[in-house]
């Protein structure tokens, strides 16, 4: 088995109690497809900074706004790029970047 790290980018958060709902249960279903497969994962806040080569701190990301991240077990990039296909984080619209892990 091989890590994958899923790397969500932008999306938003859901406005009302409905929304929040559905993500709710959206990420319950698609977790529990997953089921073992998930090691770790997390939303991040806004709060960032950057640090470059030369020490100089800034705040902000690097790049857009990242909002999570899911760590994954799969056997091949293939096939963690399926499991993400139905992950939640798209539908607030939110870009996954996938990364095996070494």
């Amino acid at each position: 088995m091989n890590m994958y790290l899923l790397l969500y980018s932008g999306g938003g958060m859901p406005e009302t109690e409905e929304e929040t709902n559905a993500m709710t249960n959206a990420w319950g279903a698609w977790l529990a497809a997953i089921g073992d497969a998930l090691v770790d994962g997390n939303p991040f806040t806004p709060n960032a900074k950057t640090l470059s080569p030369d020490g100089a701190v800034s705040d902000g990301p690097v790049g857009p706004i990242v909002s999570g991240y899911s760590l994954i077990k799969a056997e091949s990039m293939d096939e963690a790029v399926e499991m993400a296909k139905d992950c939640p984080a798209k539908q607030s619209g939110a870009s996954i970047s996938i990364f095996e892990v070494m």
